[in-house]
């Protein structure tokens, strides 16, 4: 077919190199090209032990050692990343999909709460219909290249962080704890779930572990010293990080500054490295 095709042809020649050609062989660049090397979901199945926080953290970690960073908000009925990145506004989209919107330091994000008219406007759907968000958002977004894909997943160990285990191509999941049995009881169930859809467990990370005393520096427990190093050992996993209970962190949180907390507590490296093994 020469260049003088005009889209109305029957052209089954897969060297007609006319723009314009509509023929089934022309090859179809209308389709996102995305380039995640590694997506790690982290979970808990415990709501409250400051998942999305991690999540934020572990975000900004990996961004400030140069690597290109996502975050993908599955906590669908619950977002929490906005908020900590101070985002607001509507993702502009094209044919192809929703672009990510960017945090202060390049950060790619997307989450319903995005999408929403209000941050506060609830999210009312069934389980089907969140799942099927979830995959969209990992399908019809536009990622582009990124070296890290954090899924920040909701509690428990239901329909979205099913979806996430079964159709995202994860590298492995980080679980966060705190200090309470209770806590640790239910974030047990999580691990479990995990180990039985065989996806490794990079490691364990304890938020909320001790307050710092300003003046003398002595760690003080107010949840009881916690057991995250006995459930490391009987599972085989490594600590990542033991964050404390702090003010600061809580209102950068709140303020939308997240990035500017110091994260010299999460051992990024250690992740890395339990990547790598895999």
């Amino acid at each position: 077919m020469s260049n003088s095709c005009s889209g109305n042809c029957n052209c089954t020649d897969d060297k007609c190199s006319s723009e314009d050609c509509t023929c089934a062989t022309k090859e179809n660049t209308d389709s996102i090209n995305n380039n995640v090397k590694h997506v790690i979901a982290v979970m808990s199945g415990k709501g409250g032990v400051g998942k999305s926080t991690v999540t934020a953290l572990l975000a900004s970690s990996l961004k400030q050692k140069g690597f290109k960073v996502g975050i993908l908000d599955a906590d669908i009925t619950g977002p929490s990343i906005p908020k900590l990145f101070g985002l607001k506004g509507m993702p502009q989209g094209s044919e192809l999909g929703f672009l990510p919107v960017k945090s202060k330091s390049g950060i790619e994000i997307m989450s319903i709460n995005l999408l929403l008219p209000h941050e506060d406007e609830p999210v009312i759907w069934r389980g089907p219909i969140i799942s099927g968000v979830i995959k969209q958002f990992w399908e019809d977004v536009i990622w582009g290249d990124l070296d890290f894909l954090l899924v920040d997943l909701p509690p428990g160990t239901g329909d979205a962080p099913l979806t996430v285990l079964q159709s995202l191509p994860l590298d492995g999941v980080v679980v966060v704890t705190s200090p309470q049995d209770l806590a640790n009881m239910v974030v047990r169930k999580a691990i479990n779930m995990t180990k039985k859809m065989n996806i490794p467990i990079l490691g364990l990370v304890e938020n909320m572990s001790f307050i710092e005393c300003p003046g003398c520096k002595e760690k003080l427990y107010p949840f009881g010293e916690g057991k995250t190093k006995e459930m490391a050992k009987e599972f085989n996993i490594p600590i990542l990080g033991v964050l404390p209970l702090e003010a600061s962190l809580s209102l950068k949180g709140d303020k939308g500054m997240i990035e500017d907390y110091p994260v010299d507590n999460l051992h990024i490296q250690l992740l890395i490295e339990q990547i790598k093994e895999i």
